[in-house]
């Protein structure tokens, strides 16, 4: 019986001595190729695929640009200008400008012909104002009249555009055509002609606060040829 007893635990010595042998050249043993520890926690790649570069962790949301990202502007500075304007104004339109630019013209070069400040005032900047009103003054000193009739636009053109802080200012060469004759106090033509039909360039710059609820645009300055 005890013989018996010595043979049951001589065969599961035997048995687990190979169970540890096998475990042992399983486990045991390292090959040089094993994953650093660290690896046990990364997504395994393709070997053949490229290495990601240094930044494709950086996620660019639609419709946001990247810091180092430089939006591209016109070369053309009246371009540029006008592009500036119109991320200041987002009301602003090029073909309403120029429409309501050709109007104020006409309209004031009208007003000033006629002596009609009433007019003039809303239209110009102070500077501008005072200018005009000093030479109808100095022509309503000497008693001269002026016959003028609007004749119509050859041209109309921005030449410039530029916005300084919240102010755009837009100047437009107007190629112009009209009838203007100066008359002294005896009634007779001392400049101009009745009957012929003038053509004149004048340059304006407009201006208008960006800011401001009035969408109307100011008479600046100017220079060429007035009636």
């Amino acid at each position: 019986m005890a013989n018996s007893q010595l043979l049951d635990l001589f065969l599961i010595a035997m048995v687990a001595g190979i169970i540890l042998f096998r475990l042992y050249t399983v486990l045991g043993r390292r090959t040089g190729h094993e994953r650093p520890p660290q690896d046990n926690y990364r997504l395994s790649r393709n070997p053949e695929a490229p290495a990601p570069a240094a930044d494709d962790n950086v996620v660019t949301l639609p419709g946001v640009k990247r810091a180092d990202a430089v939006a591209d502007k016109p070369a053309d500075p009246v371009a540029r200008g006008i592009l500036d304007i119109k991320l200041a104004d987002r009301g602003f339109e090029i073909e309403h400008f120029v429409s309501g630019a050709r109007s104020a013209y006409e309209m004031i070069v009208t007003a000033f012909a006629n002596g009609d400040r009433a007019a003039l005032r809303p239209l110009l900047s102070d500077e501008v104002y005072k200018a005009f009103d000093a030479a109808i003054g100095a022509r309503e000193s000497r008693h001269e009249k002026i016959a003028f009739t609007f004749v119509g636009f050859k041209d109309t053109k921005i030449v410039q555009a530029v916005l300084k802080n919240r102010s755009a200012e837009v100047t437009v060469a107007f190629g112009a055509q009209f009838i203007s004759a100066t008359s002294d106090a005896g009634g007779a033509v001392i400049e101009g002609d009745a009957k012929s039909v003038r053509d004149v360039t004048d340059v304006w710059t407009f201006a208008r606060d960006t800011r401001a609820r009035d969408p109307n645009w100011t008479l600046v300055a100017t220079s060429g040829d007035l009636p």
